[in-house]
């Protein structure tokens, strides 16, 4: 085969000429698509502007009503214990019952009490006749002193035994009434109304007076629920009163609403009736009580409730829902839409729920454009177009980003 070198010029020239225009031809279409490309780049629409459905924000006067956990206590609590040391002979109460005042609970063994008030019967009366001859003496006597028969020392014995008679006689009585009281209290009843526990001690046990705890019953209408409130808690309430953001209308005037654990509302209202003076030292909080009705014994001691305060009022308040409150990593934040209908991230202090709305103490204010739905579609900086938002067209569960998105 021949090679390129060894043919003549004339038959190379043809070859060449052949190759350029071949690669003239392949640079001719490169050229020409490229050229296509800027003309279908240049022809390309631009992207819509995003919609975005937003609130303007407005001031309010709202009730302030802080929850707290709280705990039931029986407004009575009462120690039942022996006023005499003596041996148990009975427990005359149904346990975990209902029991009236004046019920009999326990019976001491009232033996040796009525031996005792025996013995101060017959005191009295070996008194009495004690009195009854030193007034028969001293009637003798006096007679005597005027005829000078008996000398002053005798009338003055007599005198003297008849007061120590008298006094023995006192003395006698003070006895019975004592043994009286002992064996009185041999019947143990109930002081007041209300549901009793049960019995630490049973029949046979030697119980001392004041000592051993029998029982307790509790008193459970009305119900205490005891509220610990933190101290951060007061002293903001304090600044926010004195700086008129939330009127107050006093501490006594306050009223409780209750919610059980299952998130059932109690049906009762409660007063606010004692707010102890200082702070407890272990928990840094203050206590308060409040007292409800408890018909129904609804309420039991120990249960664990959520108390509402109902009674204060806060002005200038702002409420925006929920969803537009977004998580960021400095904290909650809001998309806002400025003057010139730009998107802007806006940090937020968000306080507490109303319904399916968030108090906004901090970082928002009257007029303020915020962003409720289309977040998904946004950043900051990004052009909007701002419609008002309609809560009943928003979908349930429309997803959020929890972080901003950049634009």
């Amino acid at each position: 085969m021949m090679s390129y070198l060894s043919l003549s010029a004339e038959t190379r020239l043809p070859l060449m000429s052949y190759q350029h225009v071949k690669i003239g031809l392949v640079l001719s279409c490169v050229l020409a698509t490229l050229s296509g490309c800027k003309q279908d780049a240049g022809s390309a629409p631009a992207p819509p502007m995003a919609q975005v459905e937003v609130i303007t924000v407005t001031t309010q006067t709202i009730p302030d009503e802080p929850e707290f956990i709280g705990q039931a206590e029986a407004s009575r609590p009462v120690e039942i214990r022996s006023q005499v040391t003596g041996l148990l002979k009975a427990v005359l109460y149904p346990e975990g019952r209902d029991v009236k005042k004046g019920d009999r609970l326990y019976q001491i063994d009232p033996v040796p009490f009525q031996a005792a008030a025996a013995s101060a019967k017959a005191k009295i009366a070996q008194a009495e006749a004690k009195l009854v001859q030193a007034n028969q003496d001293l009637e003798r006597v006096k007679p005597l002193l005027a005829e000078q028969a008996v000398s002053q020392k005798d009338v003055d014995d007599a005198v003297a035994q008849e007061l120590s008679a008298k006094a023995a006689l006192q003395g006698a009585k003070a006895d019975l009434i004592k043994s009286q009281f002992d064996l009185d209290n041999t019947l143990i009843t109930a002081p007041i109304s209300g549901l009793i526990e049960r019995s630490r001690y049973y029949e046979g046990r030697l119980v001392s007076a004041q000592t051993d705890l029998l029982t307790v019953v509790h008193r459970v209408d009305p119900m205490f629920v005891v509220v610990n409130v933190p101290e951060s808690f007061i002293l903001k309430r304090r600044r926010d009163i004195e700086s008129k953001k939330i009127h107050h209308p006093g501490v006594y005037q306050l009223r409780g609403r209750l919610t059980m654990m299952d998130d059932t509302a109690y049906p009762h209202e409660g007063v606010l009736d004692l707010l102890e003076p200082g702070l407890r030292t272990e928990t840094g909080s203050r206590q308060t009580r409040i007292t409800f009705p408890n018909p129904d014994r609804s309420l039991l001691p120990g249960q664990f409730v959520k108390v509402r305060f109902t009674g204060d009022t806060k002005t200038d308040a702002i409420l925006i829902p929920q969803r537009a409150v977004l998580q960021g990593p400095q904290g909650p934040f809001v998309y806002v839409v400025g003057p010139d209908e730009k998107v802007q991230i806006r940090d937020v202090v968000a306080s507490t729920w109303k319904g399916d709305q968030w108090m906004i103490d901090g970082g928002l204010k009257a007029g303020d454009r915020v962003v409720v739905n289309g977040l998904m579609t946004i950043g900051p900086g990004a052009p909007v177009k701002a419609v008002p938002w309609k809560s009943t067209a928003v979908p349930a569960a429309d997803p959020v980003p929890s972080t901003p998105k950049q634009g």
